[in-house]
């Protein structure tokens, strides 16, 4: 079978590694932070496992059910090692308020998840590809360039492997990179003489106000609801993960200079102190203070370009090729799913057919793919501009009948459990708006008394109330 290389030993790179090489493909992984998880527990790598090339490494994380279901089927012993090493398992629904959810019911069980900080994340994929029979970690290995060969289509660089910043040549029969946010292959690519991939970047313009907790006895607040609630001006997550920790963060606009006092920890507890549901989310164990996150950017690549490839024998998974704000918990299931796309289509078209492979990759990711990506941007637009409009002291108002659904949908499902479990499963990609709004009953309700629903249905203040809370 084919050697493939791919960059970055990251959430995605682990999990295509282990895909790939459960088809029988040798797999090996360039990793540029030389740090190994090795057999460290929980704490000691949420503490001292350094990964200087993810900023996001102890940000909050949040896994979705739909990437348990997935890895479930695909890769079952990462799921058991991060339950061994204390990450969460439960059922995200059944964790809520039975006024809101009524009764469980069968089908309920779509609902279940696993979840847990991203270094104990990381660690149980890194200990599982590890052992995995044709994966192969290198730690310590910066890539620094491509390394090109024969032309499947002229005039069109074929990348047959790479360079280390030791001046190592490692050749590949395919290179995939799952570097993630921070890639560097487009300055890499245009050293080799390819045409510019098509490139849609901008800042998202939301900041996050975190913080993370434990409580010594390992048990969590109970849940007031959904785990993003929205509220006037400013959202809240309030995320549950491994060994009795939880992370809790305000999200607000970047533009929102008042709400800057939120930084500190005095004024971000005055501020969670006024929202009922969410105030027991802030009276654990700190752990260190409040973690200030901007500058996030939403960005697409496209490797094909006016119908032809930039490049062969290359491709770009997960937040390489496509990331978005994280505040709906989306990114690592995308990632997930963009990597099992990859690893279905090299079954029928391998390496040796490099522009076939090349033009395969693109159809199946605009296909299913970015879809995703495209609904959780204008998702995201959306409610930075609601954001925005109630800071100038404006409603919101738009034409744009998915956001409008959507409002609907989020209002509706406090108050009633059929579209409860129809928002929770669009929200966990389980399953499209289109899908669940093919239940003609659920889609009468959204259609009639979800439109008139207040738009924050949760008890919170009022901006100037909050505003007076932080000292702005």
């Amino acid at each position: 079978m084919p050697d493939i290389l791919v960059l970055g030993a990251g959430v995605n790179g682990l999990t295509l590694a282990m895909l790939l090489a459960g088809d029988g493909h040798r797999v090996t992984v360039l990793e540029r932070d030389g740090a190994d998880p090795g057999g460290r527990e929980a704490d000691e790598l949420w503490h001292g496992w350094l990964r200087r090339g993810v900023s996001q490494f102890r940000q909050p994380h949040f896994l979705l059910p739909r990437w348990r279901a997935v890895m479930a089927d695909e890769l079952p012993a990462v799921l058991d090692e991060m339950v061994a090493m204390g990450a969460l398992r439960a059922n995200l629904l059944a964790m809520m308020p039975e006024r809101m959810r009524g009764p469980l019911r069968e089908g309920d069980e779509s609902h279940e998840l696993v979840t847990a900080r991203r270094p104990v994340l990381e660690g149980a994929l890194a200990r599982v590809a590890s052992a995995t029979p044709g994966v192969r970690i290198r730690r310590g290995v910066a890539v620094t360039g491509l390394v090109t060969g024969p032309e499947a289509i002229a005039g069109v660089p074929h990348v047959a492997g790479v360079l280390t910043g030791a001046g190592e040549t490692i050749r590949a029969d395919l290179v995939v990179d799952a570097t993630g946010r921070r890639s560097p292959v487009v300055g890499m690519l245009d050293a080799i003489g390819c045409r510019r991939p098509v490139e849609e970047r901008e800042e998202s313009g939301f900041v996050y106000y975190a913080r993370h907790f434990r409580s010594p006895d390992g048990t969590r607040p109970e849940s007031a609801g959904l785990v993003l609630q929205h509220f006037e001006s400013v959202s809240l997550l309030t995320l549950p993960a491994d060994s009795g920790t939880w992370a809790t963060a305000f999200v607000a606009s970047s533009r929102d200079k008042r709400l800057r006092a939120l930084r500190t920890v005095p004024a971000w507890e005055r501020a969670l102190a006024l929202f009922p549901g969410h105030a027991a989310w802030g009276e654990g164990e700190p752990i260190g203070d409040v973690q200030v996150i901007a500058g996030i950017e939403d960005r697409y690549r496209r490797f094909v370009v006016d119908g032809a490839p930039v490049v062969t024998g290359l491709v770009a998974v997960g937040d390489a090729w496509a990331c978005t704000n994280p505040s709906l918990g989306r990114g690592v299931t995308i990632g997930l799913l963009h990597a099992r796309a990859l690893r279905d289509l090299l079954r029928t078209t391998g390496p040796g057919e490099p522009e076939k492979l090349a033009r395969g990759f693109d159809e199946t990711t605009e296909a299913t793919i970015t879809p995703l990506y495209r609904a959780t941007l204008a998702t995201d637009r959306h409610r930075l501009a609601e954001i925005d409009s109630e800071i100038g002291g404006e409603p919101y108002r738009t034409s744009d009948p998915a956001w409008l659904i959507g409002t609907a949908m989020y209002g509706l499902a406090h108050h009633d459990p059929d579209v409860l479990r129809g928002y929770m499963s669009i929200a966990e990609l389980m399953a499209t708006p289109e899908e669940v709004l093919a239940d003609a009953a659920l889609a009468n309700k959204v259609f009639t008394a979800g439109l008139d629903l207040p738009r924050y249905p949760s008890p919170g203040p009022r901006r100037a109330e909050l505003l007076a809370a932080v000292g702005a």
